[in-house]
């Protein structure tokens, strides 16, 4: 009899595993839906804060907005304000005990905040960089890759970490939105290193222009602050994004869009 009971268990545990990154998606469909209609219908806007380590709404933070004012986060990792009357772009700072202290800043296009979510990093060493990959809800996968010269390829389907534990993939997203998250530690100073990502949900259409479309930008924590940010040019064809390089301890911007099969 137990052995009866065992297989529809196994089963529904399998099917609950399946949906579950379905169900984050929709979950942050939903949040986003309702954050465009309290807009719209309230006159009031909000800002969300996501781990980059766990994909987990960050609370307790403290926001300050140019202008505007000071708010925390709440459980939902959001913060609520009345919608600015001014398109512009806003300035604002991210603090909380264990995370990197950080300025970011959104845009207001008509009345609207054209990117809402925000995905910050707890602290990491001196010496270590963190790599962050956030999009849109399409397409569903999109993978950040990290190769250094000569040695190794991250990314979710390479190495999920190199042999010496230097780097490694700290976090995968398949079903949209992000993050993706790569860290590394004690970068080598004379080592060369890519980063990329790749659209695999059209990584059979070089000419898609899904990935261009996508919103996608990486964010670059290192020296205790925000790094670098790079956003995605759009209307451009290919399904990889060449996002940078480091050259013995250089960023070096690269931004391009590439046909690849």
């Amino acid at each position: 009899m137990k052995k009866q009971i065992m297989i529809p268990v196994l089963l529904i545990i399998s099917f609950l595993l399946a949906i579950t990154p379905l169900s984050a998606q929709i979950d942050k469909m939903k949040d986003l839906m309702e954050d465009e209609m309290t807009a719209e219908e309230e006159g009031i806007s909000t800002l969300r804060f996501i781990d980059a380590l766990n994909g987990q709404p960050v609370d307790d933070a403290t926001i300050l907005i140019d202008k505007i004012g000071a708010f925390t986060s709440d459980g939902l990792g959001r913060i609520r304000f009345e919608s600015p009357t001014e398109d512009a772009v806003y300035a604002f700072k991210f603090s909380k005990n264990g995370y990197i202290t950080a300025n970011y800043s959104f845009e207001v296009i008509v009345g609207t905040i054209f990117y809402n979510r925000f995905t910050v990093s707890p602290i990491i060493d001196v010496g270590s960089i963190r790599i962050v990959l956030e999009w849109d809800h399409r397409p569903d996968d999109l993978d950040l890759h990290l190769q250094k010269t000569g040695s190794y390829h991250i990314s979710y389907r390479d190495l999920v970490a190199s042999n010496d534990g230097v780097a490694r993939l700290d976090r995968d997203a398949m079903k949209g939105y992000g993050p993706e998250t790569i860290t590394i530690n004690n970068v080598d100073d004379n080592a060369e290193y890519l980063c990329f990502v790749h659209d695999f949900s059209n990584k059979n259409d070089p000419k898609s222009k899904v990935l261009s479309k996508a919103k996608a930008r990486i964010l670059v924590y290192g020296e205790g602050q925000l790094l670098h940010v790079y956003e995605i040019n759009e209307v451009q064809k290919g399904n990889t994004w060449n996002v940078f390089r480091i050259a013995k301890g250089w960023f070096v911007t690269e931004n391009e869009v590439k046909k690849v099969r």
